[in-house]
């Protein structure tokens, strides 16, 4: 068992998450460029948390995010409520030209040799408008809140995104939420607001209110600014050992942070991957077996990694259970398409357990 602290009174919510929805258009295996048909996927690193926690775990959870009065808001909207999680929204009216808008995500999915292709519209983006004293927090955790959730992609998107984080962060922590950051670093979108020098200086503030940290070497590194192995000097992106010793450093600084945890993936193709996960918990380190995934739409495998880990957490499960239904969870999303889970509890406790995909008669 960890030594986080988790309500075990009435509470409202079991998680609440602050971030960015999004809509991903994803043509599938076809590029862009060759498209004329779209899928829409509704997500958000943060939202995607809060909704595998309630499809599959069943979880009550919520999500604190921008909402704009247009019809895009509207499908987005629709989609939470599919999910079950309980909107908390700041509207934004749109003008019906120019915004704000809610963020356009474009992906395709690739195939073997070929990568998948991501890439943006953040343009005018009404999340990223978010700002300090824009949520009453004081109301909504007066209700129950027991764990509070954000990440690096929503800190990185305007001057104001980071102080709220911050603040939801405190509210949190006045009233008895456990608190947890997934690091997601983007150097591309620290770039437009100050950089990497600023980037380091936001997380770092984050990650010493926070009881749980989610995030790979690389986040860690770049986000946090600890020396560690150069990129491709690992042996193997699956060894945990150079991941435990910059954790070692990390909580040397932010002796808060109680729990650390992220996948472990080795790319072979768009569609064969080896996947692994590991947790830092208390001083003691949590590796999973490995497993040979075949990936129909990776986006989203992390987010799901964190779903699973959170919910055994919360379950009070062992922290090697909780490590292996996030290693598990997180290995069923990437065989769905999208970004949220379409996995049951029971697939999942089978598939941690040491399940097999023979048919299910």
């Amino acid at each position: 068992m960890s030594t986080l602290s988790i309500r075990d009174d009435a509470c409202e919510l079991d998680f609440l998450a602050l971030g960015a929805l999004i809509h991903r258009l994803d043509p599938g295996i076809i590029p862009f460029r060759k498209a004329r048909s779209f899928e829409v996927h509704v997500s958000g690193g943060e939202y995607n948390v809060a909704a595998n926690l309630s499809d599959c775990f069943g979880h009550k959870t919520g999500i604190a995010t921008a909402m704009v009065e247009y019809p895009i808001g509207e499908l987005i909207q629709a989609k939470v409520r599919e999910t079950g999680v309980a909107p908390f929204y700041k509207m934004f009216k749109h003008d019906g030209v120019r915004g704000p808008n809610m963020a356009t995500v474009y992906s395709d999915r690739g195939q073997g040799v070929r990568a998948p292709v991501v890439f943006y519209n953040r343009s005018n983006e009404a999340g990223a408008m978010l700002k300090p004293g824009d949520f009453d927090w004081a109301a909504i955790f007066k209700k129950g809140v027991r764990w509070f959730h954000s990440g690096g992609i929503f800190a990185s998107l305007s001057e104001t995104t980071a102080p709220l984080i911050i603040e939801g962060m405190d509210a949190a922590r006045a009233a008895g939420a456990v608190s947890s950051f997934d690091l997601n670093y983007r150097a591309k979108l620290w770039a437009s607001v100050g950089g990497a020098k600023r980037g380091q200086e936001v997380c770092r503030k984050i990650a010493s209110k926070i009881d749980v940290l989610i995030g790979n070497e690389e986040d860690i590194q770049l986000g946090l600014g600890f020396e560690g192995p150069a990129a491709g000097a690992a042996s193997s992106k699956l060894d945990p050992g150079s991941f435990f010793e910059l954790i070692t450093k990390v909580v040397a600084q932010f002796p808060n942070i109680k729990l650390v945890g992220t996948t472990l993936r080795e790319v072979h193709s768009t569609n064969r991957h080896d996947w692994a996960a590991v947790v830092w918990a208390d001083g003691k380190q949590f590796v999973s077996p490995t497993m040979h995934l075949d990936v129909i739409d990776r986006i989203g495998g992390g987010d799901g990694f964190a779903a699973g880990l959170i919910h055994g957490l919360l379950a009070r499960r062992p922290i090697e259970d909780a490590l292996r239904l996030g290693w598990a969870h997180g290995a069923l999303l990437t065989t769905f398409p999208g970004d949220v889970t379409m996995a049951r509890l029971a697939e999942v406790e089978a598939l941690a357990t040491g399940g097999s995909a023979r048919v299910q008669r």
